[in-house]
């Protein structure tokens, strides 16, 4: 079809030329004048129509569609071309299918995810980002094109940004209000050539209390063996260099019993909340009844009480729960030796066995001085006194109540304290049936 068109543009321009040439030499010099108006007139026709050949021509090449190409039917020539170009299409359409799969995939990883991640370009322009990263720093979400120090102006975590910017990883703790997020920024690079970062934001508050918690609990330890260890020293000292006279040494003898104890008792804590710790431990769950349980624990502190002429009894009804008995035993005997410890002379507790549908309660009741109410939710903690010129008197290692909380959570339970009228009021609430069956 092409050719016959250029053909044919050929062939009248050819006659065009032709018959002005000849009307040329045939005509008189008169007639030159109108030779050459019909020669214009004539090579104007032609381009006209080799204007409108062209232009219809090339409109059917205009109207193919790129990228739904379909074979010419003006034109076989260009079929292999479209061929070609229809192949060419299917590949990226395809390329464009996974590529779009990946990303949504990768949208939809990173979303499930708690922790934050976000991707940044080398101009710390935000190129993806995910909403637990918001959620955690407690910024709205951004609009792309914004930088990642959109996220937090603080200097340290800038400073991050730009050591991971230098490519070295970098990581920090930032304070937020609601609570601690360790930032980890790793750079990306191909051939030594810094491509972006990756920065990673984890919620990290329970563990830094964890690791306030553990500080505060070596040093706390610490402080109580060095205690007793030093008074022993110090009378050993005095005995072996025989700086005691003779009637005293029965007395200093009591004195390094009587500090051996508390350092046994300190360690005999420590070792019983270690345990209670080890979360991994196989548990070995047996039925227990509390209310006979309660009355062992009375009978064993019964010369404690005497002492103070303290009165105990045990109230309530048989209930028995799955759990392990040597540690619900520390529950109730620290419970118990913490009424007798903090009550008034000649006064008295009551261990009351109670149940309510699925639980067992175990209420503490006492006579004793109470607790400030500001103080009530902090006497669990391991070493913390109310009082600690009063609690400097009253021997103890300040682990019971947190042995006592614990325990309980290792039975999947609850414990609180409340003030009462009289005194102090400790109520336990355990599961009945065995919570890891």
């Amino acid at each position: 079809m092409v050719k016959k068109i250029f053909l044919s543009i050929f062939i009248t321009s050819a006659l065009s030329v032709t018959a002005a040439t000849a009307a040329a030499l045939l005509s008189s010099s008169e007639g030159i004048g109108a030779v050459i108006l019909f020669a214009v007139v004539i090579l104007l026709i032609t381009c006209l129509f080799a204007f409108l050949t062209a232009r219809r021509i090339v409109l059917p090449i205009k109207n193919i569609d790129p990228t739904q190409p379909r074979f010419s039917k003006v034109y076989k020539e260009l079929s292999p071309l479209l061929d070609r170009l229809k192949k060419q299409n299917g590949r990226v359409n395809r390329y464009m299918a996974e590529l779009t799969d990946s990303r949504e995939q990768f949208s939809l990883i990173t979303e499930s995810m708690k922790d934050g991640i976000v991707i940044v370009d080398p101009k710390t322009i935000i190129l993806s980002c995910n909403s637990a990263a918001f959620q955690l720093l407690g910024v709205p979400p951004l609009t792309e094109g914004q930088s990642i120090y959109a996220l937090s102006n603080d200097e340290p975590f800038r400073r991050c940004i730009q050591d991971a910017m230098g490519g070295l990883r970098s990581e920090i703790v930032i304070s937020t209000d609601m609570g601690d997020r360790k930032v980890i920024a790793s750079p990306a690079s191909i051939s030594d050539a810094i491509n972006g970062i990756v920065v990673f934001i984890m919620d990290v508050t329970e563990e830094q209390a964890l690791e306030k918690m553990r500080r505060e609990f070596t040093s706390n330890v610490s402080h109580e063996l060095k205690t007793p260890l030093t008074t022993i020293y110090g009378i050993s000292d005095m005995l072996a260099n025989g700086m005691v006279r003779a009637e005293n040494v029965a007395e200093f003898g009591e004195n390094i019993r009587r500090e051996a104890d508390r350092l046994i008792s300190l360690i005999n804590d420590i070792v019983s909340l270690s345990r209670l710790d080890e979360t991994d431990a196989p548990r070995q769950w047996e039925e227990v009844e509390l209310y006979s349980l309660s009355e062992e624990i009375i009978d064993r502190l019964s010369k404690t009480a005497e002492k103070k002429n303290i009165t105990a009894k045990v109230t309530g009804e048989k209930v028995a729960v799955m759990g392990d008995r040597i540690i619900l035993s520390e529950v109730i005997y620290n419970l118990c030796e913490n009424a007798i410890k903090y009550n008034k002379e000649g006064g008295n507790y009551t261990i009351r066995i109670s149940h309510i549908p699925m639980k067992a309660v175990i209420t503490v009741t006492d006579t004793g001085i109470g607790i400030p109410e500001e103080h009530l939710d902090r006497i669990f903690e391991r070493f913390y006194r109310v009082d600690k010129s009063r609690s400097q008197k009253i021997k103890g290692t300040g682990l019971g109540l947190s042995i006592v909380k614990h325990g309980v959570g290792y039975h999947k339970g609850t414990v609180r304290a409340v003030n009462s009228d009289e005194g102090m009021v400790f109520i336990v609430e355990l599961p009945i049936k065995n919570t890891d069956e």
